[in-house]
C-alpha cells in the first residue's frame, strides 16, 4: 500500500468503508490506541507500520472474517478470551449454559465440560464457582492449546483432557454432578453453515454432517455412566431444536427435563437430571 501524503488518525478512520465501530477497533489493535486515544489524539501522523497493519485487518475484514479472529479475542461473561480459527467464537447465547450450570452445580461439586473449544464455558465455570472442580475436553488438540492458555491467563483450575466425548485420558473416572455442553448442533444443510462468520469457523465445531441431533444423543446416551444420581446434563442446541432434545432426554431416563430460552425467546438450553439407577 502506497502512503503519498502524511494521514492523521482521524483521517484514516473516516476513509474506511468499515463500519465506525469496528475501524475504530482495528485501529486500536493496528496502533495500539485506547478508546480515548482515538478522539484525544485524532491528528497524530499514522506511521506506515501502522497504517499497513491496519490496511491487513481491513482487507481481512472486507472479506468478511469474522472480527474476533482478527483480534484475536472476544468478550465472554465479562472476560475476554483469545480465540483464533481452531476454535468456536464465543456467543452471549452460551452464556445462558453456564448460568445454568452454575445455578445447578453443587458447593464443592464437580463438571465436565464436553468439547470445551476455547475454554470460554469451563474457564468462566471454574471463575465462577471456585469451590468446584472443573473438568473440560475436546477432541481437537488445537483448540485445548487454546483452552488451556485462557485458563492459565485468566487464572482458572481445570484439568484438561483430548478425546472424543467420553472417550477421553480424561484422568479422573468418578462421576460428576454436572455434564455441561455446546456441541455441534446444526443440520449438514442448513444454509446458515455458508454465511456470515460461520463460514470462517472450524466446520467441525458447528455441525455434525447430519440432522444436527446425533452428538446429542450420544452425549445424552454415555451421560448416566459419568453422572451421580441426581446429576444433571446440560445441552445448548438450535432455536428449533428444543422439543426433540427434550425428547431424547426422556428416552434416555433423564427426568425433570426443561428447556430454557435464550434473550431473544428461542429455545437455547436443555437440561435433564439422572436419577440413578
Amino acid at each position: 500500500m502506497n502512503e503519498t501524503a502524511p494521514i492523521t488518525l482521524e483521517n484514516r478512520l473516516r476513509q474506511s468503508p468499515l463500519p465506525k465501530l469496528e475501524i475504530r477497533m482495528l485501529l486500536q489493535a493496528a496502533g495500539g490506541y485506547s478508546r480515548t486515544e482515538l478522539i484525544t489524539r485524532s491528528s497524530d501522523i499514522l506511521s506506515p507500520e501502522i497504517l499497513q497493519r491496519l490496511h491487513n485487518f481491513e482487507q481481512r475484514r472486507l472479506a468478511g472474517e469474522p472480527m474476533a479472529y482478527i483480534l484475536g479475542e472476544r468478550e465472554f461473561y465479562g472476560r475476554i478470551f483469545q480465540v483464533n480459527p481452531s476454535v468456536l467464537i464465543p456467543r452471549p447465547e452460551t452464556e445462558h449454559l453456564l448460568e445454568a450450570a452454575i445455578e445447578r452445580l453443587p458447593q464443592g461439586g464437580t463438571a465436565w465440560d464436553l468439547g470445551t473449544g476455547s475454554g470460554a464455558l469451563a474457564v468462566s465455570l471454574a471463575l465462577e464457582r471456585p469451590d468446584a472442580e472443573v473438568y473440560a475436553s475436546d477432541i481437537s488438540p488445537q483448540a485445548l492449546v487454546t483452552a488451556q492458555a485462557n485458563a492459565h491467563r485468566l487464572g482458572a483450575n481445570i484439568h484438561f483432557s483430548c478425546g472424543s466425548w467420553f472417550d477421553t485420558d480424561r484422568p479422573s473416572e468418578k462421576p460428576f454432578d454436572i455434564l455441561v455442553s455446546n456441541p455441534p448442533y446444526i443440520e449438514q444443510h442448513d444454509p446458515h453453515l455458508n454465511q456470515g462468520d460461520l463460514r470462517f469457523e472450524p466446520q467441525t465445531a458447528l455441525t455434525d454432517f447430519s440432522d444436527g441431533l446425533s452428538h446429542i444423543r450420544t452425549l445424552a446416551q454415555g451421560a448416566p455412566k459419568y453422572l451421580k444420581s441426581q446429576g444433571w446434563l446440560l445441552l445448548e442446541h438450535g432455536y428449533d431444536q428444543g422439543s426433540a432434545v427434550r425428547e431424547i432426554l426422556i428416552q434416555q431416563g433423564f427426568t425433570q427435563t426443561a428447556t430454557l430460552p435464550d434473550l431473544a425467546g428461542c429455545d437455547r438450553v436443555t437440561l435433564g437430571r439422572w436419577e440413578g439407577e
